[in-house]
């Protein structure tokens, strides 16, 4: 299985304490196919979310036009589906109701010759997280440089 990574979500690790990641196939258009093979890709106001019919949609990943396409060129900010069997949807959205939690896209990958869509469950950090979790980093960095040196 060879995996290539088109795009990631930066803000998702800083914005978001992340709980659980998932794996789900993603319906596209042909034209965003070939402009993900590209890598170009924005992840950066995406999440996903489940609606009433138990279907999950991902919402604001934006992939650019297509540069040499014509009048069936896909919309930017095309909402797409995501495809994951009916027991894992139904285990998500129960977590997501119980614990408060927000569903934030985390990366877009080719895995073989299929395109999938990593989210994870996070609850959204305050300011005084973001600058906990800011002291914690510092302080690994510290301990790996002194490994380093010794």
């Amino acid at each position: 299985m060879s995996i290539k990574i088109i795009g990631t979500n930066k803000r998702a690790g800083f914005d978001y304490s992340l709980k659980e990641t998932f794996e789900a196939g993603i319906m596209l258009q042909g034209t965003e196919l070939k402009v993900l093979r590209e890598g170009k890709v924005s992840l950066s106001e995406a999440y996903v979310a489940i609606d009433g019919n138990g279907e999950v949609w991902a919402y604001n990943v934006m992939i650019p036009m297509y540069a040499f396409g014509n009048i069936n060129n896909h919309s930017e900010s095309r909402i797409k589906k995501l495809l994951l069997n009916r027991v894992e949807i139904n285990r998500i959205h129960h977590e997501m109701k119980t614990q408060q939690l927000a569903l934030v896209v985390t990366k877009i990958y080719f895995k073989d010759s299929k395109v999938k869509l990593e989210f994870a469950l996070g609850k959204g950090k305050k300011l005084h997280d973001k600058r906990e979790s800011d002291k914690e980093k510092d302080v690994q960095r510290k301990l790996q440089r002194r490994d380093y040196n010794d």
